[in-house]
Order: C-alpha cells, then sequence, then structure tokens
C-alpha cells in the first residue's frame, strides 16, 4: 500500500510540476505578444486628413512600399522606417538628401535591395506616393 501512496504523490507531483511549467510558459508567450505587439487600429484617409492626391499615394504605398517599409512605425521591416522620412536632412541608409529630388530617384532606380519602380509606376503615381511619403 505504500508503494501506490508514493507512486501516486509522485504522480502528483509531476502534474503540478508540468502545470507550473506551462502556466509559466503561457505568461511568458502572453508576454511576448503584447511587448512585441506594435500594432494599432490602421486610421482612415480622412482620420489622417490626408486630401485626394495624398489618399492616391496612401494606396500606391499600400500596395507597392508597405511590404518592406514602416510607414508609421520607427521600426523598419526589410527596408527602412519611412516615418518622418522628410523631417531628416539626410536619408537613413544612404546618407543622400532627404528631398524629393533624391526619393524620386530611389523610387524610380531602386537601391541595393529595393527594386525600381520606373516600369511599374506612372509619373502621376510616383507624385501622388511623394506628396503621401510628406505626410508620414
Amino acid at each position: 500500500m505504500q508503494s501506490k501512496d508514493v507512486s501516486s504523490l509522485e504522480q502528483l507531483q509531476k502534474s503540478s510540476r508540468a502545470g507550473i511549467v506551462l502556466g509559466v510558459l503561457l505568461v511568458l508567450l502572453a508576454f511576448a505578444t503584447i511587448a512585441a505587439c506594435d500594432v494599432q487600429r490602421r486610421k482612415s484617409d480622412a482620420e489622417l486628413g490626408l486630401n485626394s492626391q495624398q489618399s492616391a499615394g496612401r494606396k500606391i504605398y499600400d500596395s507597392q512600399c508597405d511590404r518592406c517599409h514602416e510607414p508609421y512605425s520607427s521600426r523598419g521591416k526589410k527596408g527602412p522606417s519611412l516615418k518622418g522620412v522628410f523631417q531628416q536632412k539626410y536619408l537613413s541608409l544612404s546618407g543622400l538628401p532627404a528631398n524629393d529630388d533624391r526619393v524620386i530617384d530611389i523610387i524610380r532606380l531602386g537601391r541595393h535591395e529595393m527594386p525600381g519602380y520606373s516600369q511599374t509606376l506612372t509619373s502621376q503615381d510616383i507624385q501622388d506616393l511623394l506628396v503621401y511619403l510628406h505626410t508620414l
């Protein structure tokens, strides 16, 4: 009878430890998810105060740029964040002046790992995108 009691006690201790470990892992997972979460509700064009040209540029950004560049966060994805790109004197990676001419060149011709979009976007698309980038 004593061996049954010891065996039952050991099983109870093992299941208690497993429950504690599982609980700790769940708490850590929840904390990591919350801490890493930089997701905010996407604001509408009206909430951002975008005019029609800026709104058109935002659509282009969403379809062509967003997969590599964060618009409203300082964290980048594959490429650098574009938040405040024109609020700086120089572009973060290249050190080129942060002005319309340089940014248009990069959009059209690409740079390093970024492809050029001169065959994909029209001149009007690039202007709309540029106007939108000024809002970031």
